[in-house]
């Protein structure tokens, strides 16, 4: 017993002069986190590809991001907000002037994305999950929250990101649910007939580029 408590007593006699020691030399080293860096989106550069089907045939066109940035840890995506003008919707099947004009201001009505009273939707990453993939294959699954006519709905999707230094590039297909946003028109859940439903869910074929800002997040210049 007696030799328990001799070694226990020089144990901590060693370690007290061990930190008086270190502290008379400097402080003791700490571990330091780099803070993210917010790239900004290049809204010229990047796109947002809309595709939307419907019993014997389909709708696409395009609809423009208005700003955003993504945040990342060297080059590792950490996350990122964006803004999408909804008012900027563009038909691109419809080649007759006075149809294309229809279909786009019914897509702008409350029948489907209510734009003059909702004209900004937004998407919040939440989550970030790295995955082993081949070049070029999806290398991250995206967790966030997308916010259209006012409501928010978590959504999940593969995306293919590349860092490299200040600059990136990220491309995804995203599938979304409308009929969670309120937008039921011709839904087969509202009951409409079998050879005017249009489907659910439509896509958004993203590029996102973004880039050369440095300022780190939450500081100001």
């Amino acid at each position: 017993m007696k030799k328990n408590l001799l070694l226990c007593a020089f144990a901590l006699t060693t370690l007290f002069a061990a930190n008086q020691a270190a502290t008379a030399n400097g402080p003791l080293a700490t571990t330091t986190v780099a803070p993210a860096s917010a790239l900004q989106v290049n809204t010229a550069q990047s796109t947002l590809k809309w595709n939307a089907k419907k019993v014997g045939g389909e709708h696409y066109g395009t609809i423009n991001l208005a700003e955003g940035s993504l945040q990342v840890n060297g080059s590792k995506l950490a996350g990122g907000t964006f803004t999408i003008d909804m008012t900027s919707i563009v038909v691109k099947d419809i080649t007759r002037p006075e149809s294309n004009k229809r279909l786009t201001d019914h897509l702008k009505s409350d029948d489907f994305f209510s734009v003059e009273k909702h004209p900004k939707a937004t998407f919040t990453i939440t989550k970030v999950a790295k995955l082993k993939a081949k070049a070029g294959a999806p290398n991250y699954n995206i967790t966030g929250n997308l916010t259209i006519k006012g409501i928010t709905n978590p959504i999940t999707f593969p995306a293919t990101v590349n860092i490299d230094g200040k600059t990136a590039e990220a491309t995804a297909l995203i599938t979304v649910d409308r009929t969670k946003y309120d937008i039921k028109y011709r839904s087969g859940l509202v009951g409409t007939a079998a050879d005017k439903i249009i489907e659910d869910t439509f896509t958004i074929d993203l590029k996102l580029v973004a880039g050369t800002d440095t300022q780190a997040v939450g500081s100001t210049k």
